[in-house]
């Protein structure tokens, strides 16, 4: 199950040459996925098609516009859980890069810890599912908050982000 946080975390970046010449790739991998539920399935599918059918430019345009011209979409989650010169939030941050280092997950780049994409990265080394989903749990107040914002907007990004709700929501159902 760890591949479908993964790829949530791959069509959750920047978009990059890399992803958009590996669609059928990325759709026979969720086909062969068969504990992925079948709504969630089709939200990934749906968007796959959507960013298939656009240039990598375009593709980049929307994203940038998605995420990047708008703070409310941010994919920082610590941005939507603190006012931005919350004092906690700091230390927030600090707590969850002592978490990925205490189990040797390294942050390249000089990306924050906070960031989505590399939660799900983080969450796709996990071994336990269960842990996987009571982790992204943790996320659901911020995830709920940026769909809502996606949603308003009707970008094609807010399944993804409901696809990784529903993911920690699966947490307290097999709780």
């Amino acid at each position: 199950m760890s591949e479908i946080y993964k790829i949530l975390s791959v069509l959750l970046e920047y978009p990059r040459k890399d992803l958009t010449d590996n669609w059928d790739e990325l759709k026979k991998m969720l086909a062969e996925m068969p504990e992925l539920a079948e709504q969630d399935q089709a939200k990934l599918v749906d968007f796959i098609n959507w960013a298939s059918a656009l240039s990598l430019t375009e593709f980049q345009a929307k994203y940038v516009d998605d995420f990047d011209m708008t703070a409310e979409n941010s994919l920082y989650l610590t941005y939507h859980l603190f006012d931005e010169q919350d004092r906690d939030r700091g230390p927030a941050l600090i707590e969850l890069s002592e978490l990925y280092k205490s189990t040797g997950f390294e942050i390249h780049d000089g990306e924050l810890p906070d960031y989505l994409p590399l939660i799900l990265e983080y969450v796709s080394t996990m071994d336990d599912t269960q842990s996987a989903r009571t982790f992204l749990k943790q996320t659901t107040q911020a995830m709920d908050i940026i769909a809502s914002n996606l949603e308003k907007n009707a970008s094609p990004y807010a399944p993804l982000l409901r696809v990784v709700e529903h993911q920690g929501h699966l947490a307290e159902i097999a709780a």
